[in-house]
């Protein structure tokens, strides 16, 4: 695990701490409560992976394109 809140984490990032996350339950050689912690943790970056997923599906449905293909009528989408 990294000390990098998952607030601030890059789809990516938090994409690939899940899979250490999932690795380590999965081998299931992790102590009891090392575990739920872990189980949280995994939580926590599947939810911000989610977010972020939903962030760039919200700017790409944001775009319009001309009768040529070219980008036009750009709107920022609120909040990001």
């Amino acid at each position: 695990m990294t000390d990098t809140p998952v607030s601030e984490m890059s789809f990516e990032q938090a994409m690939a701490e899940l899979e250490r996350v999932v690795g380590q339950l999965e081998r299931g050689d992790v102590a009891l409560e090392a575990s739920i912690t872990l189980y949280e943790r995994g939580a926590e970056l599947k939810k911000r992976c989610e977010d972020k997923l939903k962030e760039a599906e919200e700017k790409v449905a944001a775009i319009k394109l001309d009768g040529d293909g070219n980008p036009t009528g750009l709107t920022p989408v609120e909040g990001l």
